[in-house]
């Protein structure tokens, strides 16, 4: 027998064979002893075997009923685990976030377990891009962006400053040849990230040794989180977004040989909300506790 009997007549069976009663089972599920009695003759004419003895007002299982109630209890007690499972998480909101492949592993993705503790009805779904956002054609309620502020058609909140700042290992500090002044990083291999060819260029014009070190030369990687790893590993010198690197300088993974920092002023990150679509309350909660995330840890 391929297809399964059907749904009611296992139902009837169930409840009839857990409480040893037509009736009981007629009232669990609000149909007549009558139609109970029908479901249950139907399966075992469809299965072919006797599944129930039937006394005067009593009922009670043959072996083969026992062992097929225990089958179908079991059945039933995974159908209805998957279904609780699945409305559980169909009750939960999803929040589609964007950010940058960085900016997600270093800041966002440590924090973001507070974020679930206090607001386990909102699961986040974050994904990593580079490409530019559009809110018509995607679907995603928000997008952490680089940029200077200046986006149409969306709502921009800033974030964070953005401060660069050349980090190194402690050996690559302590080694030889000594770096005492940005120019001596003529010496040095710089480590660079595809998505921030330029950062290199504005620190050392800021620290007027330009003229001494090719700002293009050394290691190009294709993520900040990968520069910074080299770094780390004593491969060179990366130009760190400061606020990324907090915990490598806190914990002493990494040093700032120089005081001369740059900031990019309003070039920095933004959550950047779609302006022609109404804000979802779950995108408020995120937006808020983003923003004060942003405020107290920097």
């Amino acid at each position: 027998m391929d297809k399964l009997p059907p749904l009611n007549a296992l139902r009837a069976f169930e409840a009839a064979a857990r409480h040893l009663s037509i009736t009981t089972a007629a009232e669990e599920l609000h149909v007549t002893p009558g139609a109970v009695s029908r479901q249950i003759r139907a399966l075992e004419e469809g299965l072919g075997v006797q599944l129930l003895h039937r006394g005067h007002r009593q009922i009670s299982l043959t072996r083969t009923g026992e062992d097929y109630y225990r089958a179908v209890t079991r059945a039933m007690d995974d159908l209805r685990e998957a279904t609780r499972r699945l409305s559980k998480r169909a009750r939960r909101k999803q929040l589609k976030v964007r950010a940058y492949t960085t900016f997600a592993m270093r800041w966002l993705i440590p924090r973001l377990s507070s974020f679930h503790a206090a607001n386990p009805g909102i699961e986040v779904l974050l994904t990593a891009s580079l490409d530019p956002v559009d809110f018509r054609k995607e679907d995603i309620d928000g997008a952490i962006r680089l940029g200077d502020g200046k986006w149409s058609s969306v709502n921009a909140y800033r974030l964070v400053s953005n401060i660069l700042v050349p980090v190194c290992s402690p050996g690559v500090a302590a080694g030889s040849p000594k770096v005492k002044k940005p120019a001596d990083l003529q010496h040095q291999t710089l480590l660079h990230s595809i998505a921030r060819p330029d950062d290199w260029a504005h620190w050392l014009k800021a620290a007027r040794a330009d003229a001494q070190v090719d700002a293009r030369s050394g290691m190009t990687f294709q993520s900040s989180a990968m520069a910074y790893a080299a770094a780390v590993e004593g491969q060179g010198f990366a130009i760190a977004q400061r606020f990324l690197v907090a915990g490598d300088l806190e914990a002493g993974r990494l040093v700032a040989p120089f005081r001369q920092t740059v900031d990019m002023g309003d070039f920095t990150y933004y959550l950047l909300t779609p302006a022609d679509r109404k804000e979802s309350a779950s995108m408020a909660v995120f937006r808020e506790w983003l923003l004060a995330q942003c405020e107290t840890q920097g």
